[in-house]
Order: C-alpha cells, then structure tokens, then sequence
C-alpha cells in the first residue's frame, strides 16, 4: 500500500479570525483557518486549502492588485509568508518582529506598506522571477502617530497612502519624498480610527471610527504652499496638493454597539460598515444614504469585504466561525458557510468517498463534499454533543450517537431524520456500530454499561447485551455479513458477540489496560483494538485468539503543554490511541489520539509506516517538545498571562467572565483555556485514497491524488507555451497535447484539447501514454461540464468513447483508486449534460405539441 499521502484540504472550518479578502478578479475569497488559508471560487463552488503553515494563526491577508496571485499572509507574531497561489509555491519568509494590523500592496504591485506598531513600513515586493537572497527590502518607514496604527489605504496612483490609528487621527503620506510636502494629519474623531477610504476621483477621503461616525473630507487646491518646480503640474500629486477639510459628518445611530470592520468600494461609491451587534449597514456615499441594514447573527461581525465590483459582499465572524458571501441587489447569500461552534468528536466516510460526516460537541451533525469543500446538509436535532455517525453500508441512510441519550438514523435523499432510537432508561452512548444490510444498528453506553440493539424498519429495541462492567467505548460488525458483533470496554476485555444467533455465544478476550476503540479489518478476520498504555492488540476473530500487539506509546506521544511541570518524555507514559481503521485492503492500520501526530502501521510487520503532524500552530497546546525558556517569567509563562491588551477593541458582554471553576470546554468553559493538538477521530476513505482526521484545526483531508500544479519531469528548454501553440496550429495535435500536460498549464491543456481535428482523436488516444490517462479524463470532463459553456458537446463525447474503447481495461483495473475521483467526475458532467438534454428536449415537445394543436384547432374552425 502507498503511504505517500499528502495534505489535501480542511473541511469543517471555513474561518476563524483575521480578515477575509476577495481576489482581483472577485470570483474567489481568501478566507484564513487558524494558521492556514483556504481559497473560495464562487462561480465553481468549490474550495481548497494551501498547504503552507504559518507559526500562528493568521492575522493578515494581503493581495496583490497587479499579480491576482500573489498572496501575502501574517500571522500574529509578524511572521509573514508570500505565497503564488496558482503555483501553490512558498515564495519567500519575512519576520516583520512586530503584530501587525494591516498590510496592503500598491496599486502597481512593487510596494508592500504594513503597520508596525505606531509606525509604518514600506518593503519594496520581491521579484517572482529572479531568486533573491534577501528578497524584501526596506524602503522607508513613515513615523507620525502616536499609538497603534489600525489601517492603511493607497491612493489610486501609489505615490500616497492614508493610515488611520487608535490615537484618534488619519495621516496622510507620501511614498517618496516630494519637495515642500508635509504629512497631513485628519483629526476630529473622539475614537479609534479603524479606516480611511479614498474616493474614485480622490477628491473625498471617508474616515470611519470605533464609535460610529463616519467623517467625509472634501479637499480644494492648496495654494498656499509654494510647491517645488513642477510638481505641481504632475496631476498624479494632486492628493497632496490638496487642503483637506470636514464636509460632513454622519453617524450610526446604533446604542450600545461599536464598528468592528468597514470596507469601501470606490467604482461603486459604497461604504458597508459592521457592528459588534452582528448587524450591518450598506450606504451610499457621500450622502450616507442607508442601502440595507440587516442582522447576520447575535454575534459581532469580524471582518468584512467587497469584492471589486461592488456586486458581493462577504462577512467573517471569528465566534460563530461563519462565512458568508451576500449580494446586495438580489438580497441573497452566494456562499453561507459554517463550522461546528465547538470541538469535532467523529467523522466517517460514505461509500464512493465523496461525501464526510462529522459530529461535534454543539450536537450538530454536517454533511462535507469532499471535492468541494462545502457544507451540504447540517442536523441539529441533537441537544447534546454527537460522539459517532456512521454510514449504512447499502442505502443513503446516516446514523448518529449522542451523549442525549438517543441514536437518529437520517435519509439522506430528502434530508430529514426518519427514525430515533432510545434506551428503556436514560443512558449516555459514546460507541456505535451499523450491520453492513442497514437493517440493524447498536449503541454502547457509558454509564449503564449495556450495549443496546434495535431495528432500524421499526424502531423497536431488539436486544440489550449485558457482559461488560465499564463503559462500553468501540462497537463494530463484521465488514463481511457474519453478524459478528466486536465490543470493548474500560474493563480491559474484548467480547465477540453472535448477536443473529438464538444461542447468542459470547467470547470474551482480556487486554493489558482499559480498551479505547477497536476496528475490524475488512475482510472480518482479525481486530484492532487501542488500549489506555498505549498499544494496539489484534485478535484472531475465527480463532478468538491474540495475534500479536504493538507498543505505540513513543509514537503518540504528546508535546509539551505550557502549564507541565515534567517533561514531555515523561508524559509519554499517558499517550494512547483514541481511534483506529484499517485501510481498503486490509494491510495496514492509521490511527490518531490525543496527539499531534496521526501514524501509519504495517499489521503484518508490525512497523510504522509514517507519522503526519497534522499542526505546527505553536497557539496549540501540544505541538513543541520543548517549550522557549524566553517566554518564562517570575510570574509564570507569559503565553498563560491575560494581559487583555485589546482591551478597548472587547464589547461589554466579552469583558464579563462567565466561566464555571474546572470547566475544560463547552459554553461555560474557561476562555483562558488553550485547544490542544489533537485528533479525535481518523478514517479512511473507501476507495483508499484518502483519509481524514477530526482535528482541533477542522477536518483535515490527506490523498494520494496529485496536488501539484507544476511537474518539471520531462521538460527541456525548448518546451514553451509558444512552441506547443505553433506545434498545434501545424496539426501535430499529440506532440502539442503532451507537451501542454508537462507544462501543466490547464489554459493551455484546453487551448490545444479544443484544437484537435474530429477525426484526429482515436488516433491521438491510441498513442497517449498511459501516465496521462488520469489527467485527460479530467480535461474532458472539465470541458464536457457544462459551467466550462463549452458548445463542442459531441467532440467530448467522442473523446470519451475513445478513451474507454482503447484503454478500457486499464481504467477498470484501477477503477476503485487512482481513477476513482476522475471517472467521479466524469459521471457528474455526464449527469448534468443528460439533464440539461432532457430539459431541452422536453421544452422542444411542448413547443411542437403547442404548434400542432393550434395549426390543427385552426384547421377545425376553418373547416366548421
């Protein structure tokens, strides 16, 4: 079995904190996961997360306007990292040794501005073309304010930018030194000033402060100063030669509420401004006409954006952990996403692998497309935390465990929960377990020790299976259909039950320590069970007897926490596995606990494969082995002390301290609190190709698919965009083709696909190398999905039929892995072309039915 798997994507969280930005051409969204972004297309409705990692969460997302993808992230400390996002490349590190508020490119893209702590800097933007030693370089740094500066806004033609600050003020600078020119300073505002905005013609700046006024600064020639020699003619100075003064000024007469974010768009002359109260406001300026005023949640609006046509919205609330995307003409959501509010406990995987679902601690159940990255479906119908969901192998059915005390099984065609299961006495089940016909599902408790069966045709509890003397924590059936019932329990035994059998044999199996979670291989022979010191036992399920056992304990062990009073190797002797699965083939066995590491094991050479670190966000517990003597004081670790050095920036409800003494998560837990590294669940996916882990940072995704955007293998100097063009307009449409998947340019790869003659492509397909089978699937099904507007429906279809005619055998050999996602979406365009012919050909029915009816209703009243 391979074990190259790589990061993929995170489902599960689509935003966290920082500031959400639109991409220059307004059909994607950047939106930061914890120390991660995550990329949002809009139009395709699909999403996709960077492989890259700050050491913090992010704090800053800044894009270039002239290269749409170039990419600058900070994270809380100041680390920043530039990113190509289409080339998924990791261009350069920076450490601007300070937290910063803002960071904006210039409008040409060869200057970064960032704020750094009362002062300004100005870096010159590394070349993506030449490699650089020392790739940024300090221009100037712009001092003036005396407090922190919040925002900084570029004139339209770069020479100036506008900085607002928490000391009340604006300033207005210039880029490079102009001959009589003096920084300009806008005051009047009784608040922190989050923004300042140019107008299009920048002839009005708008300052929006934390206390609801928007001032509107009209300007008129200075003529006063005696400017250098032509400077004054150059018509890019303008905003420096003009004298600001207040115009107007506006409020938003909201009470007890304070602005949190306000972006402007200057081709449209929009101002949207949101409030700590979850509402926000679009007005029109400058006569601050109110467009909309609505109320996304009861929690405060984090960040907003519009995207650069005016026509999208998007909002990001940090508590709620939402996203969402709203179009103000049409008073609709684009894009509505959201995470679990608290922890994710459990996650599985449906049976073609194109869907997850996972269960957290706000009792809520979601549906992920894993291609997407969307949310689908999301059930609320529990009250209390989920602890497992479980597919039924046959039928679109879910089932789901609760500590509520019920288990609910949902159709997954009309969404909806169709059965609940309950217990003759109120119980808590932490186990679940569905026989692979769907007809039977079982529930282990944890406080009555019982694991309880029902049927899911009626609903009627079944049998109550009484043997164990401790929470009930692994349940699973015989992959192969025998009714073999695997059970173990914190009373350090494994029970094989023949639940379908009158006689019900019971065999039970003892273990080193307290049992934690077991899995069965898919096959049904043999079982893997974790254990509390840290081992994974297998069992003999034909035979009932022990096969051998692992020590795992060095592999799982935990990082340093920042109030340990040992060292991490001695913190080992806790580490145990919390959850285990077998791969699709049976050879091998993942499994993750309260660590962050997931590891990899070979059963039959009892070996580890790999080990995955699935976080490096140092703001988590558990992800150093060594904690920084630096950080440590007289008073403790600085990173435990509560400095609240926001204080002014926290609304009154989030000053009040409503913790609960000893409380670790949930509504009433402890702010304070640190998340810990950790992965409560991992599964793999049924084709084998993936697998997922329920994590702190969300659901993280690792495939075995292709991420990369570029391959050098096979390229020379002579392979050229120019020269694969010149070689398909000549009708070499094999050479051309091939050279444009070595490039690996999809652009190009269409380019060339679309250009190659009907009668060309079973010659073209015959002689294709069957390394690029995957990747011309794709093509075509890109091309033959109707989102592409492609007119050439019958061409692809001919590709098709080409493809599966001449390497047919091969595809089906590898149906079930390295072709399973492309041959997925291929039935999908498929199915969307079939419905969209259906449609037409109705329509085209009804027509003529129309027309024959009044040509012969015209016949008849001629003739009468």
């Amino acid at each position: 079995m391979k074990s190259s798997f790589q990061f993929a994507n995170v489902c599960g969280t689509v935003y966290q904190q920082g500031n959400i930005h639109f991409a220059g051409d307004g059909n994607s969204l950047y939106s930061p996961v914890g120390n991660r972004l995550s990329v949002f297309n809009l139009v395709q409705n699909t999403s996709y997360t960077l492989p890259f990692e700050t050491r913090k969460p992010i704090a800053r997302v800044a894009v270039s306007p002239s290269n749409l993808n170039l990419v600058l992230v900070v994270d809380e400390e100041g680390h920043a990292l530039l990113i190509n996002v289409a080339r998924k490349a990791l261009l350069a590190h920076m450490n601007f040794k300070l937290p910063v508020r803002d960071a904006q490119f210039s409008p040409n893209g060869q200057f970064l501005a960032v704020t750094h702590g009362n002062q300004v800097q100005v870096w010159r933007t590394p070349s993506i073309f030449v490699r650089e030693f020392a790739p940024f370089v300090l221009h100037r740094t712009y001092v003036g304010h005396f407090d922190d500066v919040l925002s900084i806004t570029w004139s339209r033609t770069g020479r100036f930018f506008l900085t607002t600050s928490k000391d009340m003020s604006a300033h207005l600078f210039s880029l490079d030194p102009i001959d009589g020119f003096r920084p300009k300073t806008f005051t009047g505002h009784r608040d922190s000033v989050l923004r300042g905005f140019f107008s299009l013609d920048e002839k009005t700046i708008y300052t929006v402060s934390r206390d609801g006024a928007c001032l509107v600064w009209q300007g008129k020639d200075d003529e006063d100063v005696a400017w250098g020699e032509g400077v004054a003619d150059d018509p890019q100075n303008t905003v420096g030669f003009t004298r600001w003064g207040v115009a107007s000024r506006h409020y938003f007469h909201q009470l007890n509420t304070q602005v949190t974010c306000a972006d402007f768009n200057p081709g449209t002359s929009r101002l949207v401004v949101g409030f700590s109260s979850g509402l926000f406001s679009l007005r029109d300026m400058p006569d601050f006409t109110e467009v909309h005023a609505l109320s996304i949640s009861q929690e405060k609006i984090t960040s907003v954006a519009i995207n650069p046509s005016g026509e999208w919205i998007g909002f990001g609330a940090q508590r709620l952990g939402q996203l969402l995307v709203w179009e103000w003409a049409s008073e609709s959501y684009i894009l509505k996403q959201q995470g679990h509010f608290y922890d994710m406990n459990t996650v599985a995987f449906a049976q073609d692998g194109q869907m997850a679902v996972t269960g957290g601690d706000d009792g809520k159940v979601k549906l992920w497309n894993t291609n997407s990255g969307f949310c689908t479906v999301t059930f609320s119908d529990h009250s209390a935390p989920v602890t497992c969901v479980e597919f039924a192998k046959q039928g679109q059915v879910l089932f789901s465990a609760s500590m509520d005390g019920t288990v609910r099984a949902y159709d997954l065609i009309r969404y909806r929960n169709f059965r609940t299961f309950t217990s003759p006495t109120p119980v808590q089940f932490v186990s679940l377990a569905v026989e692979p016909s769907g007809e039977v599902v079982c529930a282990g408790s944890s406080d009555a020790f019982d694991t309880y069966m029902w049927s899911v045709q009626t609903g009627k509890l079944l049998e109550i299976l009484s043997g164990h003397e401790a929470p009930v924590t692994g349940l699973a059936f015989d992959p192969s259909g025998s009714g073999l019932l695997a059970s173990t329990s914190w009373d350090r035994s494994v029970r094989l039950w023949e639940v379908f059998r009158r006689s019900q044999n019971t065999e039970s199996m003892p273990l080193s320590s307290e049992g934690l979670t077991l899995a069965f291989r898919p096959d049904g022979l043999e079982v893997c069970v974790a254990t509390l010191d840290g081992q994974l036992s297998f069992f003999d399920t034909k035979h009932g007897r022990h096969t051998g056992v692992m020590d795992c304990r060095r592999d799982i062990a935990s990082g340093r926490h920042l109030d340990d009073k040992v060292q991490r190797r001695n913190n080992a002797a806790g580490s145990a596995f919390t959850s285990v699965c077998y791969s699709a083939d049976g050879s091998c066995v993942l499994a993750g606990g309260n660590a962050n590491f997931v590891c990899l094991y070979d059963v039959r050479e009892r070996v580890l494969l790999k080990r995955w670190t699935l976080s490096l966000n140092l703001s988590l517990d558990g992800t150093q082995d060594r904690l920084d003597s630096r950080q440590v004081t007289e008073a403790g670790n600085v990173e435990l002390l509560d400095d609240r050095s926001d204080e002014d920036e926290l609304t009154l409800a989030e000053r009040v301290d409503r913790s609960l003494p000893g409380v670790q998560r949930g509504a009433l837990s402890k702010r304070s609190t640190r998340p810990q590294a950790r992965s409560k669940c991992v599964r793999f996916s049924p084709t084998g190709r993936s697998w997922a882990a329920a994590s702190t940072s969300g659901l993280l995704i690792y495939s075995l698919d292709e991420q990369a955007t570029f391959d050098p293998s096979d390229l020379d100097l002579e392979l050229t965009p120019q020269a694969v063009r010149a070689a398909s307009l000549q009708g070499h449409a094999l050479v051309a083709l091939l050279g444009a998947l070595r490039l690996n340019d999809p652009a190009l790869e269409a380019e060339v696909y679309e250009r190659t003659k009907r009668h060309e492509v079973s010659l073209v397909v015959q002689q294709l190398p069957p390394m690029y089978l995957s990747r011309v699937l794709g093509l075509v099904a890109a091309r033959l999905h109707p989102s592409s507007q492609s007119p050439h429906v019958e061409f692809h279809l001919s590709w098709l039929m080409s493809l599966f005619q001449l390497h047919g055998e091969t595809i089906r050999a590898q149906s079930a892995t390295t072709y399973a996602p492309v041959l997925r979406a291929v039935q999908m365009a498929l199915n969307e072309l079939r419905a969209n012919v259906k449609t037409t050909t109705d329509q085209n029915t009804a027509s003529i039915l129309y027309i024959w009816n009044a040509f012969a209703h015209r016949q008849i009243s001629e003739t009468i």
